[in-house]
């Protein structure tokens, strides 16, 4: 149930098309449905905004489609599944109409909606080899309402691709910066726009970047002000977030 249809039902007590006893009904339905394996809360959306989101990661094929199952049984129109493996997406697209992203490792169940968000997010990426998670951060950030501008392989090794493209940045409302080996782009992109900053390392990189961890170590040092930062590898929280922000009116913000 969404804050809509919850409206909706409050809209009809007001009305007196519905009685207060069946509108609790309702409203008190099972906020989370046992599968035995997993519990997906159909409550997620009327408590944060965003559906359950699904990560694939771990789970068997099977499992994931008695969950999506469960959510589309319940009314859920947009099903989002991350980290999901090639050969489980084969799978669980014979029963349910998945459209897969390989690149990102996203199942897409539904529509991208239109664009809902105040502005635009930016995309941007040190090199090609952050496509993936890049991407994870794109599709996220589009299935929850935004439009989203891509900037690929722009990183400080070659700064003038970069400054090619500052009339982009500089109209963002939000900007993922996304980049391994050290990490630099973040700090650099956070020095040149006035909007707020969403750093995301990556395990690419030799030796000495420790699977992401000199990236994410360089990012949380960011002299830049207003960058903040997100896990390793963590397109989708950084898609989620930058969401949250281009959803917030200038003047409540």
């Amino acid at each position: 149930m969404n804050k809509q249809e919850t409206l909706r039902i409050l809209q009809k007590i007001q009305a007196g098309s519905m009685s207060p006893e069946d509108a609790l009904s309702k409203l008190c339905a099972e906020p989370f449905e046992d599968l035995g394996y997993a519990k997906p809360d159909h409550h997620r959306e009327l408590r944060q905004g965003v559906p359950e989101v699904i990560f694939g990661l771990g789970k068997t094929p099977e499992q994931i489609t008695g969950i999506v199952t469960a959510m589309l049984g319940k009314g859920q129109r947009l099903i989002l599944i991350t980290r999901l493996s090639p050969e489980s997406a084969e799978t669980v697209e014979k029963t349910v109409p998945l459209n897969y992203h390989e690149t990102a490792r996203i199942g897409i169940v539904g529509e991208i909606p239109e664009p809902s968000g105040v502005g635009k997010i930016v995309v941007a990426t040190g090199g090609t080899s952050d496509m993936p998670i890049a991407e994870e951060a794109a599709l996220t950030a589009e299935a929850l309402g935004n439009e989203v501008v891509r900037l690929y392989d722009v990183g400080v090794a070659g700064l003038h691709r970069l400054l090619s493209r500052l009339d982009v940045i500089m109209s963002a409302r939000v900007i993922i910066a996304i980049a391994g080996m050290e990490g630099a782009l973040t700090s650099v992109i956070g020095g040149l726009v006035d909007c707020p900053v969403i750093g995301v390392p990556t395990s690419v990189g030799y030796g000495a970047s420790f699977g992401g961890v000199s990236a994410l170590l360089t990012m949380l040092n960011s002299c830049a002000s207003g960058v903040s930062v997100v896990n390793i590898d963590n397109g989708f929280g950084a898609g989620y977030l930058a969401s949250m922000i281009n959803h917030q009116d200038r003047t409540n913000a």
